[in-house]
């Protein structure tokens, strides 16, 4: 038996393959087709922090780690041949899939990105799904990272899962609805209620792991090693908002609030979104539930201008004089919405919240001065073209 990680070479998928890797005597399978790397540089931007081989990386866990249970296979999940060798080849007990075109700016450039950013998402996990089915491996546990981007900006409290409906007198339970505003976060919502449906065709184990904007640069198995950190985009196309304001602070630059920023935005740190998944994956499978089971991958909503904030503060800590400032909102949502958001199935999961928000940037502020050189030579990249 074994587990996969899709998406094994990026910014989420690869710490959480070499967490799971060092908690279980399983062969770990990290699965990826780079496109990430690629587009980033098609972009004209660049990770931060240094990216290394995945030959480099396995060697490194390997060295530091001693996980030899942990290794590569490059292909596209949206090719479905190469889906059903993995599948038939490596019988997993369970499959953690982060892999995505995973940026909602991207997916707004154009339609061929748009269509290129729809088909790839729900094309992957469609042909997994499949495969699990038609190759008769309905006990895996299939744990796929949607978003909260799939819930929009609704005003009233956003529950963890479905929602009660009432019209004419009647009520039931229905699927929270889809109200996400961008191709990529659509594609989301169509992977969402595709889940539910392989689970209630197929009764295959879901948990659909709705999660918040990530940010971080380390885990307790990257800190070891250069050649383990994982990706850092701090553009406007891949990087978040958290990363962004980071390296705006770093080149010196003031930190560009989109209109008011008053909108509160759900936020997780990376050693609490790595510890969750790799917790799923490597449940016992008598005591993981037979459902379809919805996650919300938050710790805490914070307002924008809030976040820059803190920001400009740590980033006093290491001797960064920083300004907040406003521009005009390229994107089309309500600068005031106050988000609520339960989370107690997914903190009950973590046991605890393992990183503050002050904590996690103020990390990433300690990484991105040590690559200071990188983030100026791509500052321009910070604003879309149309703000620069």
């Amino acid at each position: 038996m074994s587990i996969i990680v899709t998406g094994g070479d990026g910014y989420i998928g690869w710490p959480t393959a070499l967490r799971i890797a060092d908690r279980t005597d399983e062969r770990v399978l990290a699965v990826d087709n780079l496109a990430r790397r690629g587009w980033v540089e098609e972009v004209g931007a660049t990770s931060a922090t240094p990216v290394a081989s995945i030959d480099g990386r396995l060697e490194a866990a390997r060295e530091v780690h001693g996980l030899a249970n942990l290794s590569f296979i490059e292909g596209d999940l949206t090719e479905r041949s190469f889906v059903d060798e993995l599948l038939a080849v490596h019988e997993p007990s369970a499959i953690v899939h982060t892999a995505a075109q995973p940026s909602a700016p991207y997916s707004q450039i154009n339609g061929e990105r748009a269509n290129y950013t729809q088909h790839n998402n729900m094309q992957a996990t469609r042909n997994l799904v499949f495969g699990l089915h038609e190759h008769d491996l309905t006990d895996t546990h299939f744990i796929e990272t949607t978003t909260t981007g799939v819930y929009g900006a609704p005003e009233f409290p956003i529950p963890e899962g479905g929602a009660t409906m009432e019209h004419d007198g009647q009520r039931d339970e229905v699927p929270f609805p889809a109200m996400a505003g961008s191709w990529y976060h659509l594609s989301k919502s169509h992977d969402a209620a595709n889940l539910r449906l392989a689970h209630d065709q197929f009764d295959i184990p879901i948990s659909d792991v709705r999660t918040a904007i990530t940010y971080g640069t380390e885990t307790e198995e990257t800190r070891t090693d250069d050649r383990l950190k994982t990706r850092l985009d701090f553009d406007y196309y891949f990087g978040v908002v958290a990363h962004r304001f980071a390296a705006q602070a770093v080149a010196g630059y003031p930190l560009t609030v989109y209109g008011k920023g008053e909108q509160r935005k759900p936020f997780i740190a990376l050693e609490d979104a790595v510890e969750g998944l790799a917790r799923l994956a490597l449940v016992d499978p008598d005591d993981r539930p037979d459902s379809h089971t919805v996650y919300n991958q938050v710790t805490r909503p914070v307002a924008i201008v809030d976040l820059a904030e803190t920001i400009r503060d740590a980033a006093a800590e290491q001797d960064l004089d920083v300004e907040v400032t406003h521009v005009e909102n390229p994107r089309d949502e309500d600068e005031t919405h106050q988000m609520e958001i339960d989370n107690d199935r997914y903190l009950s999961l973590i046991g605890e919240q393992r990183t503050t928000l002050a904590e996690g940037l103020g990390d990433v502020l300690e990484t991105l001065v040590r690559y200071r050189d990188t983030i100026t030579t791509h500052e321009d990249r910070f604003l879309p073209d149309a703000l620069q």
